[in-house]
């Protein structure tokens, strides 16, 4: 729940930042100077990859929460089976061993977006923000393959 409040704040705080940015852009085109359109538009440019941004962002988080929705409704979540440091920290060694794993039950089901899914779990786990992406993304488009109440 705190992570969702975090984003939202953080989406709202972006959201704020673009209409103010994109307004003064506005403000420049509307001088109709050469110099000032071409600020404008380059002013406007900014929120305009943010809003993409957020949005793809945005789809991506619902759709995988979506997935562990359906993971946790079958029983399936990844068990967290980590070991930690006094401090909390996941313990190095013990995130290799459960990728080892994860990645191998994979490799036999390559198909099955569950097995991706807690793959992307394990390479988050071991730190591995661009790897753990990539597999949620594989997950998801495996989900989003399979027919209908499959």
């Amino acid at each position: 729940m705190r992570a969702k409040i975090t984003y939202i704040i953080t989406a709202a705080v972006l959201v704020f930042y673009f209409v103010l940015a994109g307004s003064r852009g506005v403000m420049l085109i509307e001088q109709g100077t050469w110099i000032t359109v071409t600020m404008g538009v380059a002013v406007l440019i900014l929120p305009l990859i943010g809003i993409w941004f957020l949005w793809a962002n945005t789809r991506f988080v619902t759709k995988a929460n979506k997935l562990a929705a359906e993971l946790d409704a079958e029983g399936g979540l990844p068990v967290d089976e980590l070991v930690r440091t006094a401090g909390g920290r996941i313990d190095r060694d013990s995130a290799d061993a459960v990728f080892a794993r994860r990645k191998a039950e994979t490799e036999d089901a390559p198909n099955d977006w569950r097995c991706w899914f807690r793959l992307a779990v394990a390479y988050q786990d071991a730190r591995d923000t661009p790897r753990a992406r990539k597999a949620m993304q594989r997950a998801i488009a495996l989900r989003e393959s399979e027919p209908a109440g499959a």
